[in-house]
């Protein structure tokens, strides 16, 4: 019952703060998405030459209730709606023994209307912040995941202090250790800084040997899937246990797994599409293992199972999501 209320006061409310909201603010918005900002951030990235990376510390737990209620209410004078939203956030939490903690900072976890409120917080706390005191410093934003391209490291630091002071007034507090200013080195800046890459959005953002303009190769400053988001897809297709499935067809783990791996590629193959391919040839390490478990006559011969499957990758290459990829087809 409460999600569905929850659901009717973010129906109420979202029509009204939409609006007013920053152009690359990306978070939990219609229209926007991940892989946009991740577009907006390549394009910047190319330039300017400095990048400050932002993690705010532990913000969902964080989020101040008076300020935030301030911020409803400039946007509704309907009474129910703050009514309601207070309820949800001062509403004790339980723990995992079945005792429950007063709630006096951030906002309900896994609550529908949750990513609204935190938009709606760090849109005052930010967003608003960063055009009327650094309207040149251009920023991509998603939910508590930003970063701000500066033109110099003195400009980079600047506003790292700037913004300590200003998140500091919101109750926040940027996290000392990962948050970072990061030089965006590729052939046309050269010089020597320790910190030349960053994470944003499941991507890492370095230096990489690139096809430039008349075909020439050099290095730009781009973006491919990070390391950690590789692990988790890791972690996940082991979580499939592939190869004890031996009562499925390789057309039923097909039908099983496609929208999952073809999800994977839509996002992190976007940009540097490459570097997703070593994770999606484990994929096939794994169905190689059920083939070789399946059938009798691969049993004891595992490279007559991979044989195997890549015959068959060849002869349907449109099974798998992956295949037509990785045979050069997609």
């Amino acid at each position: 019952m409460e999600i569905w209320a929850q659901m009717v006061v973010k129906r109420f409310l979202e029509p009204l703060v939409e609006p007013k909201f920053h152009h690359d603010s990306y978070g939990y918005r219609p229209g926007k998405s991940a892989i946009e900002a991740v577009g907006v951030a390549r394009q910047r990235c190319w330039r300017s030459a400095w990048v400050l990376d932002l993690d705010i510390k532990a913000f969902f737990d964080s989020i101040d209730h008076a300020l935030l209620m301030r911020a409803v209410r400039k946007h509704t004078d309907c009474p129910w709606v703050p009514l309601y939203i207070e309820r949800w956030l001062t509403a004790p939490m339980q723990k995992a023994d079945g005792g429950l903690v007063a709630r006096e900072r951030g906002t309900p976890q896994g609550g529908v209307i949750s990513p609204l409120l935190a938009n709606l917080f760090l849109h005052y706390g930010f967003d608003a912040w960063m055009r009327r005191n650094h309207p040149d410093i251009p920023f991509e934003r998603y939910a508590d995941d930003a970063i701000c391209h500066c033109q110099s490291e003195q400009q980079a630091r600047t506003l790292r202090a700037a913004l300590e002071q200003r998140l500091a007034e919101c109750g926040l507090t940027l996290h000392p250790d990962k948050t970072q200013i990061v030089y965006c080195k590729d052939d046309d800046r050269r010089g020597d800084y320790p910190n030349r890459n960053f994470d944003f959005l499941g991507y890492t953002f370095r230096p990489r040997l690139a096809r430039r303009r008349q075909g020439r190769i050099g290095v730009s400053f781009s973006p491919a899937v990070s390391n950690k988001a590789l692990k988790a897809v890791r972690r996940e297709v082991r979580s499939w246990n592939l190869p004890r499935r031996s009562d499925k067809s390789l057309d039923d783990l097909a039908r099983m797994f496609n929208p999952v791996i073809r999800g994977w590629i839509n996002y992190y193959g976007h940009y540097y599409k490459s570097a997703l391919y070593p994770t999606l040839r484990h994929i096939d390490a794994k169905l190689a293992r059920w083939a070789f478990w399946k059938y009798k006559s691969l049993r004891g011969h595992r490279r007559r199972a991979r044989h195997w499957l890549d015959r068959a990758a060849r002869r349907q290459s449109g099974l798998f999501a992956h295949w037509a990829l990785l045979q050069g087809r997609g």
